[in-house]
């Protein structure tokens, strides 16, 4: 056996031994497959400036080894592979009308999704109002046509029905020390829009998981974390370490929640309210970001490794609810459908690495919802993945060695330190022995008034180094600390202690609890058209009432903040956040009506008071 097939053999065994089980939630119509059959589907297309789309290779015609072909293009244009055609009305219609037979008829039918309670309801009107800019920009921009989730759908069980299979793509990459398990997950359509009141809908999806080991290409590896991508989060938020309770296992096979239509991965199955980050609103975000921390006066809130939600939700995000239940299919280690053998593209095969473009249809969306992605070793833009080139920095774990390096690493480190401060303690010997000459020999100078600039000339040298040496032992005094610091950690890892599973997690995602879900049908009614009833009592306010155009604008967002608030059981917060404003605004009218009687006053009442002290200080 030549050492390439060995090392494939090898790989592929690491792979089986830890995929993942994946569960995903009912009325999920896309799970992972093969990239082969959907392009045999597909065709491929490009769009240049200014010019309507050309199709470089029509269905049927498209094949992996075509697509990795070199193909030069003008700048600026975009290859993308176009999978479905749009449904007729009929054919629509006849898909629609089985669906809603089927929810009706079937109402345990694990293909059959239900909301509960909406996403609307959980967050507060501000976000509710960017939300619905955040629809109204769909009529604008470019998005997926609303049937393509549709004809995808049908297209995939096609697909299913003539040959069903459930496959992953595996990479095995040693880096930093560290052996990188690499699962890509390919789905044809991600209708989280459309099927499950998401964010986006776009033509196929790529998703992965890292599973990171200790040990060598010899030695028998060791899992030690978990890493998850999932929409907004990134670097140590993204990973669990093996032993984290979250980090769910079926014997060595962590189990992944995906999202419904989006397909992304969570530890804990459950529904997860996050947000949407648009570009052109990032600098509102940051701002709104540091308001939320300077009201919360400790930066260390923002910190959240227990349960309980985070922080709170940023205005100018766009709120989404993602459900990863888990109680539609599930795939791998016995679970009622299995994963075919693993396809490794470590080295990158040709389609990996050749093709830049995207692998689904480009709708023109400028904030790149709607658009399809690239494949696993790029980004749309045509740039390298991180997670591709760096895995273990997209993690965050390029600061953690395996836990097998660390010892090395801290006497490396000790080593280093004790070199570094028997250097400082010589030059501060030194430096100390040249201080006292110059203290000698500035104190014979002093009644020398000819010798005048050499004592000058003399005190600028001590005085820079009296600095210096402050400096030096400052700096010997933090190695000192750092030296106990690293024993103490040793011995800790002498007694097989390690440090907290979560420590890393400065923002935890977990899914919502019953309690926080607690909104009535009535609270999500108003949710729901809470919206539109401004926008019609403006209108309202403009036609009937424009001369009381003020008052009335006042009157209607209080009504509004009232009801809210009632609906969200926090009336009493209400109350007391509108006494404690009018209290303010009450005490700034009056320092502005009596402001000089006020500094007349307060000087008044401070002499008095540097009087009494100063008496109080004489007769004691």
């Amino acid at each position: 056996m030549n050492p390439e097939t060995e090392r494939s053999q090898r790989h592929r065994a690491l792979l089986r031994r830890f995929e993942p089980v994946i569960h995903y939630t009912n009325g999920e119509h896309f799970f992972p497959t093969d990239v082969d059959t959907y392009v045999q589907e597909a065709s491929l297309w490009v769009l240049r400036l200014d010019e309507q789309p050309d199709c470089l290779i029509p269905e049927e015609k498209l094949t992996l080894e075509k697509l990795a072909e070199p193909r030069p293009e003008i700048l600026g244009a975009v290859t993308y592979i176009k999978f479905i055609k749009p449904l007729d009305v009929a054919a629509l219609a006849s898909y629609r009308l089985k669906q809603i037979g089927r929810s009706l008829l079937h109402k345990k039918d694990q293909n059959i999704f239900r909301a509960g309670l909406g996403r609307l309801a959980r967050v507060g009107y501000s976000s509710r109002f960017v939300d619905a800019l955040f629809s109204l920009s769909l009529l604008a921009r470019g998005r997926v046509p609303g049937d393509a989730g549709a004809a995808a759908a049908l297209v995939y069980k096609k697909m299913q029905v003539e040959h069903e299979h459930y496959c992953y793509y595996g990479r095995v990459i040693h880096q930093s020390s560290w052996v990188v398990l690499q699962y890509w997950f390919f789905y044809v359509f991600n209708n989280w829009r459309s099927g499950f009141f998401g964010v986006n809908d776009h033509e196929s999806d790529w998703e992965m998981i890292n599973i990171y080991l200790s040990g060598s290409e010899t030695s028998e590896p060791k899992p030690e974390w978990i890493a998850y991508a999932s929409h907004d989060f990134s670097g140590d938020d993204l990973r669990r370490r093996w032993d984290d309770p979250e980090a769910q296992k079926v014997g060595e096979h962590p189990v992944i929640y995906a999202g419904a239509g989006s397909h992304a991965s969570y530890f804990s199955k459950g529904e997860y309210l996050a947000e949407m980050e648009l570009p052109f609103l990032v600098p509102l975000v940051r701002l709104m970001d540091k308001v939320q921390i300077i009201l919360k006066r400790k930066p260390d809130q923002e910190r959240n490794t227990s349960g309980k939600k985070g922080s709170s939700f940023n205005v100018f995000r766009i709120p989404f609810v993602d459900y990863a239940r888990g109680d539609g299919l599930s795939i791998g280690e016995g679970q009622e459908k299995s994963w075919d053998e693993p396809n490794l593209i470590e080295p990158a095969p040709p389609w990996v690495k050749n093709y830049h473009g995207l692998w689904g249809f480009f709708a023109r969306d400028p904030i790149s919802g709607e658009n399809a992605p690239a494949g696993p070793r790029y980004n749309r833009d045509g740039s390298v993945r991180r997670v591709w080139y760096d895995p273990v920095g997209w993690a965050g774990l390029d600061k953690v060695p395996p836990p097998d390096r660390v010892p090395e690493v801290i006497n490396q480190r000790q080593v280093e330190l004790e070199t570094e401060r028997k250097t400082i303690s010589r030059e501060i010997e030194q430096k100390q022995e040249r201080l006292f000459d110059l203290g000698v020999e500035i104190n014979s100078m002093r009644d020398q008034p000819h010798l005048k600039a050499n004592y000058q000339k003399c005190q600028t040298e001590i005085t820079t180094l009296s600095t210096e040496l402050s400096t030096l032992r400052a700096h010997l005094a933090e190695d000192e600390a750092i030296m106990e610091a690293l024993e103490q950690y040793t011995e800790r890892i002498r007694r097989g202690e390690r440090e907290p599973a979560r420590a890393h997690i400065q923002r935890a995602h977990h899914p919502e609890t019953a309690t926080e879900n607690r909104f009535g049908r009535m609270a999500e009614v108003w949710a729901a058209a809470s919206i539109s009833l401004m926008i019609i009592g403006f209108v309202a306010l403009v036609i009937f009432w424009r001369r009381y155009l003020i008052f009335g604008l006042v009157a209607l967002v209080s009504l509004i903040v009232f009801i809210e608030a009632g609906f969200r059981r926090q009336l009493s917060s209400l109350i007391t956040s509108l006494t404690t404003g009018l209290a303010i605004v009450a005490a700034l009218v009056l320092l502005f009506e009596f402001f000089w009687e006020i500094v007349v006053m307060a000087v008044l009442v401070a002499g008095g008071y540097m009087l009494w002290e100063n008496l109080r200080e004489l007769w004691a």
